[in-house]
């Protein structure tokens, strides 16, 4: 990010309370708002920095001055994988499941299936491969090291795949970890590409059951993709199968576009350098509260735990996290925010932690906290906020509630608005979804745009496991 765009953040209001139609408004006790003719600071805080094995964890706070008494701050964290160290691609094990209930019927099934071929056509000898399809019941070709002979029985399988039956999800993710499963120490990359178009409505169906499913594959060395086609998916299963399973989430319009997306699954499998990657953030004495922005998150005690997906070489991942604090002035700096992060490095085959604490010292010299506020990580912030409110919209549109998604978008707007040049392409998404849901004219089209505004949003959050 260039100076030039930093400086323009300081004009970004993220006092959410004042923007969110329908909700009352609350007293402004974030340092971070920048007041109207407030001056920028031109502050950038060099980050916090903790590095072991393939990854990298670098983390800011809003500013190097907080507010004493009640007070609000951000936190930005990063989580960034160096480049391989291997030039030769890492052999695979991998399990492709595929929806053939009858709603798959006619192209997205073709799609499907010519998928299917490219993917047993692209895959290497010494890769594995297993293949499932699922309607009521589950049909397994086992999982089979990669050869010419081996190839042309996956292909017949794929090609003999015809659509009948209800979606038994469930089902077709537990026979994919069972065909995974014995050959997990054997790979140093194993993952599952699920393939659906609906709701589960054989089975596991609740999507808390399915997304520990996920959750327990991701901690057995499996991850979970969950790839929907159509405008009739479960947004949420599919990208909570994905946080859970530590794998990636793609929303596709066209099922023409499963061969790319297929081939992109395996570019990053094959290139991951880091997986069952989690995030613990503790929360020391006068943090009283703290919200992981646009993220799955869970509270274990003074701890969050974000669950974050397999990381390939180059690739990075950003969390963003409100603090609520009630803190006294103190001349030291004291501790706001404990950062660890726990993964698998798959190159050098061995568990990794490291940790680093976030800092800053407590006044009540309001002029020096506001003269002291870090530029990018306003940035940062209003992104998530900016984002959230285009994931509420996205929701709205889906409820037919046309007032209240349109009131969301604009809320968007005006967040990411008041730095155009800066956020450009978020204010281009926002202005894009809604010259289309206004000219949406049947309930198929509305669904479509609230789905891409879905995927747009994960990609503002700054997280990189959507297509």
């Amino acid at each position: 990010m260039n100076r030039t765009h930093l400086l323009l953040a300081t004009a970004v209001l993220l006092a959410l309370g004042a923007v969110v139609v329908g909700l009352p408004r609350q007293k402004d006790t974030s340092h971070t708002v920048a007041r109207p003719g407030e001056a920028p600071t031109g502050v950038v805080l060099p980050p916090t920095t903790a590095r072991d094995g393939a990854l990298t964890l670098e983390g800011k706070l809003s500013g190097a001055y907080l507010a004493a008494g009640p007070s609000e701050a951000y936190a930005a964290l990063t989580v960034r994988a160096d480049k391989p160290r291997e030039e030769k691609r890492l052999p695979v094990s991998l399990a492709l499941v595929i929806d053939r209930s009858g709603s798959m019927r006619g192209q997205k099934l073709a799609d499907a299936k010519q998928a299917a071929r490219m993917l047993v056509q692209s895959l290497s000898d010494g890769d594995r491969l297993a293949l499932v399809h699922y309607g009521t019941d589950v049909r397994v070709f086992a999982s089979q090291p990669v050869s010419y002979e081996t190839r042309q029985q996956m292909l017949a399988f794929v090609n003999a795949i015809e659509d009948e039956g209800s979606t038994n999800l469930s089902g077709g993710l537990e026979a994919a970890a069972l065909e995974l499963r014995p050959h997990v120490h054997d790979f140093r990359v194993s993952r599952i590409l699920l393939l659906s178009d609906g709701e589960p409505t054989e089975g596991l169906t609740s999507e808390p059951e399915l997304r520990r499913l996920a959750a327990t594959y991701q901690h057995e060395g499996m991850a979970v993709s969950g790839l929907g086609v159509g405008e009739d998916i479960n947004e949420r299963l599919m990208r909570g199968l994905a946080e859970q399973g530590g794998g990636f989430y793609g929303y596709i319009q066209d099922s023409e576009k499963l061969t790319d997306i297929f081939r992109r699954e395996l570019e990053q499998a094959a290139g991951t350098l880091a997986r069952t990657v989690e995030l613990r953030l503790q929360l020391p004495e006068g943090v009283t509260d703290a919200e992981v922005l646009g993220v799955s998150a869970r509270r274990e005690g003074r701890e969050l735990v974000v669950p974050l997906y397999d990381l390939a070489g180059g690739q990075e991942a950003r969390v963003v996290v409100k603090l609520t604090l009630g803190l006294e002035a103190v001349d030291a700096p004291r501790s706001v925010l404990g950062a660890r992060l726990r993964y698998w490095d798959v190159e050098a085959a061995r568990q990794v932690e490291v940790a680093l604490g976030l800092s800053a010292k407590v006044t009540e010299d309001e002029a020096l906290v506001r003269a002291n506020l870090d530029q990018e990580v306003r940035m940062y912030a209003v992104r998530a906020l900016g984002a959230r409110q285009m994931q509420a919209a996205a929701e709205e549109m889906k409820r037919g509630n046309r007032e209240r998604a349109l009131g969301l978008l604009d809320n968007a707007r005006s967040l990411f608005g008041t730095s155009a040049e800066a956020l450009s392409g978020e204010l281009a998404d926002v202005d894009q979804t809604r010259a289309a849901y206004l000219n949406a004219r049947d309930e198929t089209s509305v669904k479509r745009e609230a789905l891409q505004l879905h995927r747009k949003s994960l990609k503002t959050f700054g997280q990189n496991n959507s297509y």
